[in-house]
């Protein structure tokens, strides 16, 4: 087996990421989704080789935390015994593939997702790390919201179709050419200049001015966005939440030995195949109405190293607080890992104290700065507009 290569932003499985609680290592389950046996492996190495925790990521991935160095070559053993390892680290790192989970076995998804797979494994190069594609075929978009560079949907008319993020319209597909026709769009990205400039993303490339090829362009209006799905009981399985998308390995083996699969999704919640009823486990949310919902929080301090404050403790001691329509983002620090987008309340950690930042990201200019952790828990109406 090669040498583990401990570097790098993602923190893929070949590549981890050094945090303040140890390596992390991202799965990425092929097809976003891990069977009965995966799961319970991944809960066994998450507490032979880590500290117990699992993070569900905004890109339907799963990461092990707290892996000492000692232990990682067992861990990459342990994912290769599983099925969850790519042969190297530059077609893992390729293998950006976000599938809504709302599938049914035999249809088109899995099959163009694993289409995709091969095509990515044989390049292209150069792709930056987080360039992705979404494959997001019901007959209203669920993925519209996530991150995503290439997008396979269907347009108004219910037809496939390959979108370039940031263009309005996509490109007609057969299933039979959607794989590759997503393929040659990225391509295409590299061959252009996408990676060049810090851009790094589709978007941005087309919002500064790339043409995308008449091969690769469309007149076909992607069918409406539908709001994040609520938690409950599907033709698939149990949909639930999973508090600031963490898990533990004790939660994760209850659910290996209760379903006959799991399917990741990008909104920390997980559809449990087969269950008739909701779960009754500790740490998973049952109750669409729980305020954790709508807060979302960075694994902050001590367990990243750029964090300035933990953020969980805050963000679950002013989640009772929220009203029925404000989202509360908490960021150990202004990058906003866990999310990109806006919030009604975006709280930064800083130095100094937390930035207040309102209908805004981590990138806006704060409304107050230097905010003392005790006074926002004293007064968490105030700030929050809550009850």
């Amino acid at each position: 087996m090669s040498a583990v290569a401990i570097k790098g932003w993602c923190p893929g499985a070949w590549r981890p990421m050094q945090s303040g609680d140890g390596f992390v290592a991202r799965i990425k389950p092929h097809d976003g989704r891990i069977d009965a046996e995966q799961a319970a492996g991944i809960a066994d190495l998450a507490e032979q080789y880590g500290n117990g925790l699992i993070d569900l990521t905004n890109r339907a991935n799963l990461q092990i935390r707290g892996v000492s160095e000692e232990g990682l070559p067992s861990l990459i053993d342990g994912l290769a015994k599983l099925r969850l390892l790519d042969p190297d680290p530059d077609i893992e790192a390729r293998r950006n593939i976000l599938v809504a989970p709302f599938w049914t076995p035999g249809d088109e998804v899995i099959s163009i997702a694993e289409e995709l797979e091969r095509a990515l494994a044989a390049g292209p190069v150069g792709l930056p790390a987080k360039f992705g594609f979404a494959i997001d075929c019901g007959s209203e978009r669920v993925l519209a919201g996530s991150s995503a560079d290439v997008r396979i949907e269907r347009d108004v008319d219910r037809q496939l179709i390959v979108r370039a993020d940031g263009a309005e319209l996509g490109r007609r597909v057969t299933r039979g050419d959607a794989a590759s026709v997503a393929h040659d769009l990225a391509k295409w990205f590299v061959a252009s200049g996408g990676v060049a400039e810090g851009r790094g993303r589709m978007a941005a490339h087309i919002k500064a001015g790339a043409q995308l090829p008449e091969a690769l362009n469309g007149d076909a209006l992607p069918a409406r966005q539908q709001a994040t799905p609520k938690l409950g009981l599907t033709p698939h399985g149990a949909l639930f939440g999973v508090a600031f998308g963490q898990i533990t390995h004790t939660t994760l083996r209850w659910l290996a030995a209760h379903a006959s699969g799991l399917r990741l999704t990008p909104w920390r919640m997980l559809l449990a195949e087969g269950l008739r009823e909701m779960p009754a486990c500790d740490g998973l949310i049952i109750d669409g109405d729980d305020p954790l919902l709508r807060v979302v929080a960075c694994s902050g301090a001590p367990r990243c190293p750029e964090a300035h404050a933990d953020t969980r403790a805050l963000a679950g001691a002013l989640a009772p607080h929220l009203a029925a329509d404000t989202r509360l983002h908490v960021s150990g620090c202004a990058k906003g890992c866990a999310q990109s987008g806006p919030a009604s309340i975006t709280l930064v950690a800083t130095a100094e104290g937390f930035d207040l930042v309102r209908n805004g990201s981590t990138r806006d200019a704060p409304a107050r700065r230097g905010l003392l952790e005790a006074s926002i828990v004293a007064s968490p109406s105030v700030l929050l507009g809550g009850r």
